[in-house]
């Protein structure tokens, strides 16, 4: 089990990892991720059939809940699934050179970085450091909602989906084969109550 609150320090979270990697590499982990001989089978060239770019939210494991294995799917999490250069360098790569065809942005309800851009906007405060970056970019999905509305929150994390999605359709390596329909790019929201991913329909 992860350590408890108390005991949240550095040394303990890292010896909670390795203790996890042992009970995997032994056969015996307990949380049902047993998938060592995938990991054998995948240990050779690498055909993911999709890229996955979700939340860093510890409660949404993009593995588990797709429940796929070693070499099945490529994984890039941000805040809020915020891209930057090198997330869409990322996706370019598994599109270009590993020929997967499908993209999907997962955001999820109760995002705390879409929860964060809303409040900064209503107080008018931006955090400091690299955090008032990740809202920075989230900032034209909950202007576009409104900051005020009731239901900006929510509404803002499907707004921001949405315009995730449309920036990697044009992407300049990637517009041309989302064109011809050689390659998917889709939004999706996860549900932490249920477990249910939905994918958001088109405007």
């Amino acid at each position: 089990m992860p350590p408890t609150p108390a005991a949240r320090t550095p040394r303990a979270a890292l010896a909670e990892l390795l203790a996890g990697n042992r009970r995997f590499v032994s056969g015996q982990p307990v949380h049902g991720h047993d998938v060592t001989a995938a990991a054998a089978v995948a240990s050779g060239d690498q055909q993911p059939y999709a890229v996955l770019l979700g939340c860093i939210d510890s409660r949404v494991p993009l593995e588990a809940i797709f429940d796929q294995t070693f070499g099945s799917i490529c994984v890039i999490r941000t805040g809020a699934h915020v891209l930057d250069r090198a997330v869409c360098g990322s996706i370019e790569y598994v599109v270009g050179q590993l020929g997967v065809r499908l993209v999907m942005v997962l955001g999820h309800e109760r995002c705390g970085a879409v929860g964060s851009a809303v409040e900064a906007l209503r107080s008018g405060r931006l955090p400091e450091g690299s955090l008032g970056y990740v809202v920075d970019r989230i900032a034209p999905a909950v202007h576009e909602v409104g900051a005020d509305d009731p239901d900006a929150h929510p509404l803002a994390i499907r707004r921001h989906v949405r315009r995730t999605v449309a920036t990697l359709r044009a992407d300049d390596l990637l517009a041309d084969p989302v064109s011809a329909g050689e390659v998917a790019v889709v939004g999706a929201l996860y549900d932490l109550a249920t477990g249910e991913v939905a994918l958001l329909p088109e405007e």
